[in-house]
């Protein structure tokens, strides 16, 4: 019975959150982005954006660059690429949400979450990231599969406030 209950709590914890099995299989490039505002930001608009950054995620379990300055209110396009031989992610936030969401994959390593601020990306890949930075700060983006958040595999995003 405890099996069923667990089985059953982790189908009704995906069907709520929307997640389904990491893999390969890239997201669907013309389904509708979901413009909701988090504490660092809201889904962009590719047309606006005037600057693109490159990311390189790789095995060794870190990003390149790990630190990455934008203005509020700029629009960036991430590029992000997978240099190495296993799956990443890269996944902007602040550091309370990804904490909570890499404790969570940790229970659940095959969840994800499809949302514009998350790019899962399989080796020799990349994948893309619009996002709006509207409100300044510190935030982070990282790589929230089990066991690579917690190697280190985390970078920072500052913010600068409007002048």
């Amino acid at each position: 019975m405890k099996l069923f209950t667990t089985s059953l709590f982790v189908a009704l914890l995906a069907a709520a959150t929307g997640a389904v099995a990491h893999g390969e299989k890239p997201h669907a490039a013309n389904a509708a982005v979901k413009k909701e505002q988090k504490p660092w930001g809201i889904a962009g608009d590719a047309k606006v954006a005037k600057r693109t950054i490159e990311v390189a995620m790789g095995d060794d379990m870190r990003f390149k660059p790990d630190r990455i300055e934008v203005r509020q209110g700029e629009t960036v396009k991430f590029v992000v690429r997978n240099t190495g031989k296993v799956m990443h992610e890269f996944v902007i936030g602040n550091r309370k949400e990804l904490d909570e969401h890499a404790a969570l994959m940790v229970k659940f390593p095959e969840m994800e979450h499809d949302e514009p601020y998350m790019a899962h990306v399989g080796p020799g890949k990349s994948g893309e990231i619009v996002w709006t930075f509207n409100r300044a700060g510190d935030f982070h983006f990282a790589c929230l599969i089990a066991g690579h958040y917690s190697a280190g595999m985390v970078g920072r995003i500052v913010v600068s406030a409007r002048r």
